[in-house]
């Protein structure tokens, strides 16, 4: 098969991978913040998208691609942009920040006995014995809760900043496709101009 890899690579080398890319995350992040600026859609509906995606990546794995599609529909964004930006959220470096950020906000609007419940031992014994009705009240409660706000006032921030350059980069693509096209334009009437001195 072309372009297929000589040595197959080994489940540890993927999971490598995944958690540290061969070309820095700097470099996975200019891949796909130039897949969202190339996208064809409207600046509002890709800077819906990304507000959904970084909405949703505040939500647990597993939840946050449906939280970013569901979400995306709502405000008429770019279902590409949103499934892109909430892969990028769901990235091992961010996802301890984010659920850290959420569960922390959480128990401050609840302000409530989530401590008590909370106690490494208590959740370790519960995540040993994976009782959703248990996670529920300590963990998954204040998690959900807190990445509302977080993900509305994260998702409005990237919407501005988003919708400001996809407006900026496709101006100057379309300023450049239209001189393009004027030069296109100009070759075959100076040809024509040379042509006719000539006869």
């Amino acid at each position: 098969m072309l372009f297929r890899r000589r040595n197959e690579e080994s489940a540890w080398e993927r999971f490598r991978v995944w958690l540290w890319p061969r070309r820095s995350f700097s470099r996975s992040f200019q891949y796909f913040s130039k897949r969202i600026l190339r996208l064809n859609a409207t600046p509002h509906a890709i800077a819906a998208g990304v507000a959904a995606g970084i909405f949703a990546s505040f939500f647990p794995l597993g939840l946050h691609f449906v939280v970013a599609a569901a979400v995306c529909w709502l405000i008429a964004g770019n279902l590409v942009a949103a499934l892109l930006m909430a892969a990028v959220g769901g990235n091992p470096v961010t996802v301890p920040l984010l659920w850290g950020a959420s569960w922390e906000t959480g128990k401050l609007i609840l302000q409530e006995d989530v401590a008590a419940n909370g106690t490494p031992e208590h959740l370790s014994a519960m995540l040993h014995h994976m009782s959703f009705a248990q996670l529920w009240r300590p963990v998954l409660e204040p998690l959900a809760i807190g990445a509302v706000p977080l993900g509305v006032l994260f998702g409005l921030l990237f919407y501005g900043v988003t919708r400001w350059g996809v407006g900026v980069f496709q101006e100057k693509r379309r300023r450049r496709l239209a001189d393009k096209a004027a030069r296109q334009q100009q070759r075959p009437d100076e040809f024509g101009g040379v042509g006719s001195a000539f006869r």
